[in-house]
């Protein structure tokens, strides 16, 4: 059976870096971080004082009071960035394409914000009941439902819930199925809200947190830096998008997956090795021809040294010749949500020909001896690009994208 080459037709974003897929992406483009001393907390009490928020987000910009009585800060989220994918794709919906049409987003935690209203209700007030809508907020799959609701949709929707790697799993598994033919298109990608006080206390107990700013691969990292937001892309078949004259961002053309089997904070290399393989054995093209690789590069001395080691072993000599990006030390690790954010990074480098940067570098670690673009973006040819997600639990999920030819 002939397979559906799949492609990018439409993208959106709402992170620490722009309330829009353009804004984003200047910003990653100028280098410009989200970074900041966390606003929306009390940090009186909690070691570390940094987060990568959404700046001046008012949520009733985008929504009446009724409508928040159902939407957690993560639904929001994903709400926003996937009318944003579907208006940028000019989708012009009829029953037939909403019956098959799949929503597969992916949320490491859902509604944060509502557990932390709810416990603060139960436990700090005092009250015998909880808000009526709790359940339904806290849900990971909440977002994905709504954005059903949204447009009409009623093909095959779920949410993936692998910790950092969930993004990247949700739109893996929709290219799969385009590809497949088992849909027409697909809304798909992740959003997370984890800025609360306990969770942010959580964090803080396992100590991987920075101290002043993300610097992956840079020999002084120190750690991680929590974000919020959501992104959304909107994939078909290019058969379809060519006839309905869609604007084309680029192509997914491989998707890997694997599970480390080892530690269930520690990574594995031999785990993101299986799924950068697998990745390029499902795209079926050769280490070689991989030009960027937009990095998992949490800014951790352990996940740093390990990614460094498995593209090393992956690519060969070929890895000196690539040009590798953590945007994380842009935007934050958005932790479900991250891995679509970096998805919609990685499609833009693509369509516009431009490598990301990894900011906040400062001094090169020979553990980690990549060209990592630092500090400043440049132009380069890019064919064809990784996007690596290394979770928590040691779940590994990998998609390669291509520039899109006819």
């Amino acid at each position: 059976m002939q397979k559906n080459r799949v492609v990018v037709t439409g993208v959106g974003v709402i992170s620490s870096i722009g309330k829009c897929a353009d804004e984003f992406w200047q910003n990653i483009v100028n280098c410009e971080s989200g970074i900041a001393p966390i606003e929306s907390v009390d940090m009186t009490n909690v070691g570390f004082k940094i987060g990568a928020e959404v700046k001046n987000y008012n949520p009733l910009n985008y929504y009446s009071q009724k409508q928040l009585s159902l939407l957690d800060r993560f639904s929001q989220f994903g709400l926003i960035s996937a009318k944003e994918a579907v208006g940028d794709a000019k989708i012009e919906w009829n029953d037939d394409l909403k019956q098959n049409t799949c929503v597969i987003t992916g949320s490491s935690i859902g509604g944060q914000n509502t557990h932390e209203e709810a416990f603060t209700d139960l436990y700090r007030e005092g009250k015998s009941r909880l808000n009526l809508f709790s359940i339904p907020r806290i849900m990971p799959n909440a977002a994905a439902s709504h954005i059903t609701m949204e447009y009409g949709i009623t093909g095959p929707t779920f949410t993936i819930s692998t910790a950092c790697a969930s993004s990247n799993h949700a739109i893996g598994n929709a290219f799969w199925m385009i590809r497949n033919g088992l849909c027409k298109m697909a809304v798909t990608g992740g959003s997370e809200a984890p800025i609360t006080y306990s969770f942010l206390k959580a964090w803080d107990a396992i100590r991987v947190i920075a101290p002043d700013t993300c610097r992956p691969f840079s020999k002084n990292r120190q750690g991680m830096v929590l974000g919020e937001g959501g992104a959304m892309l909107v994939l078909e078949s290019s058969e379809s998008a060519i006839k309905r004259g869609a604007k084309i961002y680029a192509e997914i053309i491989g998707f890997g997956l694997s599970s480390d089997a080892s530690h269930i904070t520690k990574p594995d290399q031999r785990g993101a090795e299986r799924a950068m393989q697998t990745a390029l054995k499902d795209a079926q093209i050769a280490p070689e021809e991989i030009d960027y690789i937009n990095a998992h590069g949490s800014g951790t001395i352990a996940n740093d040294s390990m990614e460094a080691g498995a593209i090393k072993t992956v690519f060969g000599e070929h890895s000196n010749k690539l040009a590798i990006s953590s945007t994380k030390s842009l935007h934050g690790h958005a932790l479900g949500g991250t891995s679509a954010l970096e998805a919609v990074a990685t499609v833009m480098a693509l369509k516009n020909q431009i490598l990301p940067p990894t900011g906040n570098f400062v001094e090169k670690d020979m553990e980690c001896d990549l060209d990592v673009v630092p500090n400043k973006s440049r132009s380069g040819k890019i064919e064809f690009a990784m996007s690596n997600s290394f979770a928590f639990g040691g779940l590994n999920a990998v998609l390669v994208f291509r520039k899109f030819t006819e």
